[in-house]
């Protein structure tokens, strides 16, 4: 099985909308960092598992749209929690629509949040 793993920072800011959400209801930043993997079987004719240009140009995109932004006031959040746990599917989702990718077999996104904890969001990629 190969893996290829890009990962970038950025920060953005957030409160929970969670019912007595303690201080992680005003609004506040992390520095979260996403960790973008791919898992295939096989290579494609050049010996590559992605293209990581093509994985940092989606990856750089997805940074644009919620960086030094709140997360609460971006479409995709409208009506979630804006948890790390729904903000991973969120850019995984993202992430695999802008790449495209054609010989991997799975996509995973970990997105720390400031270091201390993550969470993982990942799905097959459909050939």
């Amino acid at each position: 099985m190969y893996t290829v793993s890009v990962r970038r920072p950025f920060i953005a800011q957030h409160f929970l909308t969670v019912p007595d959400p303690g201080p992680e209801g005003e609004l506040h930043s992390h520095q979260f960092t996403a960790v973008v993997e791919f898992e295939g079987e096989s290579l494609n004719e050049y010996g590559y598992l992605v293209d990581i240009d093509e994985i940092n140009a989606a990856i750089d995109s997805v940074v644009e749209t919620y960086a030094d932004t709140t997360l609460n006031d971006q479409p995709a959040f409208e009506g979630l929690n804006p948890s790390v746990e729904h903000f991973s599917r969120i850019c995984c989702e993202e992430i695999l629509s802008a790449a495209n990718p054609t010989v991997p077999d799975r996509i995973r996104v970990r997105l720390w949040e400031d270091d201390k904890a993550y969470a993982s969001y990942e799905q097959p990629i459909e050939q």
